[in-house]
């Protein structure tokens, strides 16, 4: 099999509509394996290399939140775009938390989807330089590691992506509208709570006060006593 042909995996436990996105996929070029319940996905995704997963979150045997934690435990780093049911606040930051990189909420069209697994694709593709550094913060993007003073942080990859914005625009401000913009495709969340949430987040994480908000404005990192 050749190196461009891109491999999807779809976890969904309505038989209609997995037919429906796989089929989509299929036509737009993916190869595409199917799982109908969470143990199955599970163990698909753990054992299967995927540039990509749609994984629902309802789904029988074990819930979609379940296998992705699982998965991000056990260093799985494929994007994931999860399906929800509701379009909930608390139900994204669950599936965010545990590790998703996307999400769409049903009823969604298709369209939606094969755009937002493109964009997944081409983000997880596409970092120029692989390792920059930050006083005693050191974010290695070809392998989505961070470690301050050597010691590796658990961030989820919503956290490892704003912490990435961040550094690649150091001693920047950056406003919230454009990490909205980056965090997220389309304009499809356009909640800057989101985005305080997971600054506060990243903040414990580090441990060491590098973030810092400008206000009204937005943040800027810098390396501890670089500011005045």
């Amino acid at each position: 099999m050749g190196h461009e042909t891109m491999r999807i995996l779809v976890v969904e436990d309505d038989k209609d509509l997995n037919r429906q996105l796989s089929e989509a996929l299929e036509e737009a070029g993916y190869v595409v394996d199917r799982a109908f319940d969470g143990d199955e996905g599970h163990f698909l995704g753990d054992t299967e290399p995927y540039d990509a997963v749609i994984l629902d979150i309802g789904l029988p045997q074990k819930d979609g939140i379940s296998v992705l934690e699982e998965w991000r435990s056990a260093d799985r780093v494929m994007p994931v775009l999860i399906l929800t049911a509701r379009d909930r606040w608390s139900d994204k930051v669950a599936g965010i938390d545990a590790g998703a990189d996307d999400y769409v909420a049903k009823p969604f069209h298709v369209e939606e989807v094969l755009a937002r697994v493109r964009a997944l694709i081409r983000r997880a593709a596409g970092h120029a330089s692989s390792e920059i550094s930050c006083g005693p913060l050191r974010l290695d993007t070809r392998g989505a590691k961070a470690t301050v003073n050597g010691v590796a942080l658990k961030l989820t990859s919503h956290e490892f992506r704003l912490l990435s914005y961040l550094l690649h625009h150091m001693d920047k401000v950056v406003s919230r509208t454009e990490l909205v913009e980056h965090m997220y495709d389309q304009d499809f969340d356009r909640d800057s709570n989101t985005i305080e949430v997971f600054v506060g987040r990243l903040r414990r994480k580090l441990g060491v006060d590098m973030i810092e908000t400008i206000r009204g404005l937005g943040y800027r990192i810098q390396a501890p006593g670089d500011g005045s």
